[in-house]
C-alpha cells in the first residue's frame, strides 16, 4: 500500500517538463520499434533522419530540462552511431554502390543520345510480344544512370546489337544463358545470366515467382528499368523505382519504355504544349468562324 502511495506522491510532484520528458522517450521508443520492422532503403532513409533528429534535439533538451531523455541522447550519439553501422551494414553497402554506381559519361555529358533507344524499345517490345505468345520467361534490365557494374560480374559479359532474334534466342529455355537477367546498358546487350537481389517486400502477391522479386528487388536499390515476362502465365510486367507494373499489353510496354527510357528534352516539353494551345485555338476560331456563316 506504501508503494502505491509513493508512486500516487511522485505523480502528483511531476512537472509539465517531466510529462513532456516521459512522452518523448516513449516517441522514440516506437519509432525505433517502427525502424526495425521496415526493411530496405527505406530504413537506411529513416535512420539518416532520425540522426539528424537526434542531433537537433539532443541541442534542445538541457534547455527544456528533459534530463531522461538528455541522457537517452547522449547514450545514442556515444555508442549509437557505431551500432547503426552494423546493424544497417547492408543496407549502407548498398545505398554505396549506388552512389558510386553512377555513370561517368552521364555526369559528363556524354551519354548516348536517347533517340538511338527508340529501336532498342521497337526490339525489345517484339521480342517480349514473342516472348509472352510463347510462355517463355524473360527478364530484362535497362541500366540508366546506375551502371550496375556489380551485377555484370555474376553474368556473362556479350556486348552485343539489341535485335529481337537474339533476345528470342537468350531466354530460350534450352539456351545456356536462358536462366538469369539480361542487362542493357547504352543501347546494347551488355550481359546475360546475371542474378539480382531479391525484394523482401510482405506486399507482393504469393503467386509471383523469383523472376518478378529479382526484377522488383533491383528496381528497389537502383534506377534500373526491368521488363518481367511470366513463364507461366506470359504475362508482361514492368519493375520501376520499386513498383511492379503487371499485365502490360504491348502497346501499353512500348509507351511505358518510351517515357522513361526517352524522356523529352526541358525544352521540348514546352514546344509540345505550345503547339497543342495553338492547335485549340485554331480549332475554336475555325468552330467561330463555321458559326458565323450559318
Amino acid at each position: 500500500m506504501s508503494t502505491i502511495r509513493d508512486i500516487f506522491q511522485q505523480i502528483t510532484r511531476m512537472r509539465l517538463t517531466d510529462l513532456v520528458d516521459i512522452l518523448a522517450v516513449a516517441l522514440l521508443i516506437f519509432m525505433i520499434m517502427h525502424l526495425f520492422r521496415s526493411t530496405g532503403t527505406h530504413r537506411v532513409a529513416k535512420v539518416v533522419f532520425m540522426i539528424i533528429a537526434v542531433v537537433v534535439v539532443a541541442g534542445l533538451t538541457d534547455f527544456l530540462k528533459l534530463y531522461t531523455l538528455s541522457f537517452l541522447l547522449n547514450q545514442f550519439l556515444s555508442f549509437g552511431l557505431i551500432a547503426v553501422v552494423i546493424l544497417f551494414q547492408p543496407e549502407l553497402r548498398r545505398m554505396i554502390d549506388h552512389m558510386s554506381n553512377v555513370k561517368i559519361n552521364k555526369v559528363f555529358g556524354t551519354a548516348k543520345p536517347e533517340q538511338a533507344m527508340e529501336p532498342v524499345i521497337a526490339h525489345v517490345v517484339r521480342a517480349c510480344t514473342a516472348m509472352s505468345q510463347d510462355r517463355v520467361g524473360a527478364l530484362i534490365c535497362f541500366a540508366r544512370d546506375n551502371s550496375l557494374d556489380e551485377y555484370f560480374k555474376t553474368g556473362t559479359m556479350i556486348d552485343a546489337q539489341v535485335s529481337d532474334q537474339l533476345l528470342r534466342n537468350i531466354f530460350f529455355p534450352k539456351a545456356a544463358l536462358h536462366d538469369g537477367a539480361m542487362i542493357i546498358r547504352d543501347g546494347r546487350v551488355t550481359a546475360a545470366a546475371c542474378v539480382l537481389p531479391l525484394s523482401e517486400s510482405d506486399r507482393l502477391n504469393a503467386d509471383l515467382g523469383t523472376r518478378h522479386r529479382a526484377g522488383l528487388g533491383l528496381s528497389e536499390v537502383t534506377d534500373a528499368l526491368v521488363v518481367i515476362v511470366s513463364e507461366e502465365t506470359g504475362a508482361i510486367s514492368v519493375a520501376v523505382g520499386g513498383m511492379l507494373k503487371r499485365h502490360l499489353a504491348p502497346q501499353t510496354l512500348e509507351k511505358l519504355l518510351r517515357n522513361e527510357l526517352c524522356p523529352a528534352e526541358p525544352g521540348a516539353k514546352e514546344e509540345k504544349l505550345t503547339v497543342k494551345l495553338r492547335q485549340k485555338l485554331h480549332k475554336k476560331d475555325k468552330e467561330g468562324g463555321g458559326t458565323n456563316e450559318k
